[in-house]
């Protein structure tokens, strides 16, 4: 393969013009020296590097998603989202996990703006008394000056256009659905502590009439813990609401294991509408999280210009709820 070298000695000009004409430097080069860089460039087959254009432009096909666990189906749907749009105009999406919270998210940003990402989508939560917080909330600033479109898909501690879900109305229509089958004994295994979207689907929770919280997380293997939590109790409630679908099937298939019928003695209940839902008949409320991510990479690639949008919801009764009996 050809090289700018290689380019140089066949226009007859220095490598630095050579790379000001072929990865899209602003600096003047005259029209005849360019076309003469070009027609070498074609005829010794000389691909450009996607990096080293976005090094000399400033500007890089790149679309970052920082997610909180790239396993996690709530973060894969909206990453499937983000990159439907992203490739068909010829973007890169690039997912970056951030499990440990705040100071993988910095590192992951950092890296993007050294790309010079041309969006950069946060869609996890933010915390309560992040210590991190303001340090990340600089840096982002740092982005969007730098010409970064920065997206926010959940609430969080620094400025930028948001597209999100009503994670409390989310809650408070779960709850409503529920108590409408009859149910008045229901329990809310909570989301991680100290999350913003966990609190809101508490308090949607709370704002419907509940008040039996176990504390619990995403995970199905904490939905698995608040099962048991639940069974070692004298009495069962009449229902169960998880803060996501992961938990509520954690919920679901350790009461079946324990020979508890579901819905028969207890119903069951989730939020998202992930595809696992689908697979075991979880009554759920269904978030868009798929046009989330497609809203989200329109809105950096010039489709959309959003604010502050929210996106709705609704209840899908399914199979793990019924009328009390």
């Amino acid at each position: 393969m050809a090289s700018l070298s290689d380019i140089s000695r066949h226009a007859g000009v220095s490598i630095a013009t050579c790379s000001r004409v072929l990865n899209g430097s602003d600096h003047p080069v005259s029209e005849t020296t360019r076309a003469r860089v070009l027609k070498a460039a074609e005829e010794l087959g000389y691909a450009p590097s996607a990096l080293a254009r976005a090094l000399v432009t400033r500007s890089s096909r790149i679309i970052g998603v920082i997610v909180g666990d790239i396993v996690d189906p709530y973060f894969a749907e909206i990453a499937r989202g983000v990159e439907e749009v992203a490739a068909d105009l010829g973007y890169l999406t690039m997912v970056c996990s951030a499990e440990s919270g705040s100071e993988a998210e910095m590192a992951h940003l950092r890296q993007l703006r050294d790309y010079h990402a041309a969006g950069i989508i946060f869609a996890g939560s933010g915390r309560y008394a992040d210590p991190s917080a303001a340090d990340l909330a600089d840096a982002v600033a740092e982005c969007r000056e730098r010409g970064s479109t920065v997206i926010a898909l959940a609430q969080r501690d620094f400025s930028s256009p948001s597209i999100l879900f009503d994670n409390e109305g989310a809650a408070y229509d779960i709850t409503a659905y529920v108590r409408s089958l009859g149910h008045e004994r229901i329990t809310f295994v909570e989301g991680p502590l100290g999350l913003h979207t966990s609190t809101q689907r508490r308090q949607g929770f709370e704002r419907a009439g509940g008040s039996d919280r176990i504390v619990g997380g995403f995970s199905y293997e904490d939905g698995v813990r608040a099962a048991e939590k639940l069974l070692a109790r004298d009495a069962l409630p009449d229902a169960v609401i998880a803060a996501n679908d992961e938990a509520a099937i954690g919920v679901l298939m350790r009461l079946r294991e324990a020979h508890v019928d579901v819905p028969g003695q207890v119903s069951v209940a989730g939020i998202d509408d992930l595809r696992p839902a689908h697979f075991v008949g979880l009554t759920t409320v269904s978030m868009p999280l798929h046009e989330m991510g497609r809203q989200a990479a329109h809105t950096i690639l010039g489709g959309y210009n959003a604010e502050s949008v929210v996106l709705p919801h609704r209840v899908v009764p399914r199979t793990t709820t019924a009328e009390r009996r």
